[in-house]
């Protein structure tokens, strides 16, 4: 008895990345071996996102409410700093794929599609779009998912809270320590769940299904690659002066491998709380500015956006100006922090990039169903480049902490910043 508690111990107080990598390998693993067991393995990893996209919701306006109601006069915690790392960001993503595809264009074999979807119309039904989610109703917002409206009524209760006593400011803070015990208890489960998903998506799509659209998938991860491994650590080194690799290579490892394979900034949303709680960063800032960043920091999608629209022209043979290019990226930049914090919502805003070339929107729909054909890669590899970030930049912009020998899932790291 005393051998399984002590088996038991070391599982749940071992190195998670450690785990997820182990539930990787035996993912691949099974989905060679058994095919169909590994398609029915899926279940677990599908109960592992709903349960994440279960517990975000109530964790985001718990602890924003909390934070917001407890915070003290005079407190700096660097939100208009983080937004505007989240805005410059995802236009050098913008920027930095219009580069990319000068440099590779790619032209699109079109596929037909009866895809059924609604993309919006102009950039004003996008912005349209966000001001109804702000004033949503917060039940709705709640069960729905809607972070927009969420932390609308958590601002705004948090910040009426703030006058009330003490008793009342404890419960909350209590309320807050349980949901996210609650959170807690789901991410150790992260190992499990990604096994499922990575042995089902293997048995189903093979490795072989992406070779028609190599070059195309060559300049989305490239740019992204870019962003990750370049340009972010350039931000986080203008902010901080200190070398932004450790920190860079953290939030990629803590934070973007999940969120590679659950595909959604939103189920994300825990396990960033739960790692920004690692780094010590000061949680009045980043309980606030990881929801935000899982609905405005969309530096992979402005990415998918925009190749993809300006692979669109080039197959139609239009002529893309240099003016035009900069005008695509800040379209791509503004359309991307409307996009949905879940699996492929990117994909849905190319007909609107698309608009700025005249191309059909019959044309742009067939784009939008190539990107749904290369979607396990593309938009696995963009949400973990959008949510990692949103780490990154909450950490950069948190200059009154130095994370040194933090642990982080069992391991000690060594980071530094500020």
């Amino acid at each position: 008895m005393d051998q399984v508690s002590g088996v038991l111990k070391k599982i749940v107080g071992g190195s998670l990345v450690k785990q997820i990598l182990a539930g990787i390998v035996a993912g691949v693993g099974l989905a060679l071996v058994a095919p169909d067991a590994a398609v029915s393995a899926g279940l677990l990893g599908e109960i592992f996102v709903a349960a994440l996209k279960a517990v975000a919701p109530i964790l985001v306006f718990v602890i924003v409410l909390a934070s917001i109601a407890n915070q003290k006069t005079g407190d700096n915690t660097n939100m208009r700093t983080i937004i505007l790392l989240y805005l410059v960001g995802t236009f050098m993503a913008a920027l930095t794929a219009v580069g990319m595809s000068f440099l590779m264009p790619t032209t699109l074999t079109l596929v037909a599609t009866d895809i059924s979807i609604s993309p919006p119309k102009g950039i004003g039904q996008v912005l349209h779009t966000l001001l109804f989610k702000i004033i949503d109703n917060p039940v709705n917002a709640l069960s729905t998912g809607n972070f927009i409206g969420i932390l609308a009524w958590a601002l705004a209760l948090g910040f009426f809270f703030k006058n009330s006593g003490e008793h009342v400011k404890s419960l909350l803070n209590d309320i807050s320590g349980a949901v996210s015990g609650v959170v807690k208890l789901v991410i150790r489960f992260a190992p499990v769940g990604i096994f499922g998903l990575v042995s089902q998506t293997i048995a189903t799509t093979g490795f072989s299904a992406f070779a028609g659209y190599g070059q195309l998938l060559e300049v989305l991860l490239g740019s992204m690659l870019i962003i990750a491994l370049i340009v972010n650590p350039i931000i986080v080194f203008v902010m901080t002066r200190k070398n932004p690799y450790p920190l860079v290579f953290t939030c990629l490892r803590e934070s973007g491998v999940t969120a590679f394979f659950t595909r959604s900034s939103a189920a994300n949303i825990p396990v960033n709380m739960e790692l920004c709680k690692r780094l010590k960063l000061h949680e009045d800032t980043y309980s606030v500015s990881i929801p935000l960043g899982a609905t405005i920091n969309m530096a992979g999608a402005a990415i998918t956006i925009t190749v993809l629209s300006l692979a669109a022209a080039h197959t139609l043979g239009i002529e893309v100006d240099m003016a035009t290019a900069l005008l695509l990226s800040l379209v791509a930049s503004l359309s991307a922090c409307g996009a949905s914090g879940v699996a492929g919502g990117s994909l849905l805003l190319i007909p609107l990039a698309c608009g700025l070339f005249g191309v059909p929107n019959e044309i742009a729909m067939q784009v939008v169903a190539v990107g749904f054909i290369i979607g396990v890669i593309q938009d696995s590899a963009e949400t973990g480049l959008n949510s990692s970030t949103d780490v990154l930049f909450t950490a950069a912009a948190d200059k009154s902490v130095v994370l040194d020998g933090s642990v982080l899932c069992g391991e000690p790291v060594k980071v530094k910043v500020g």
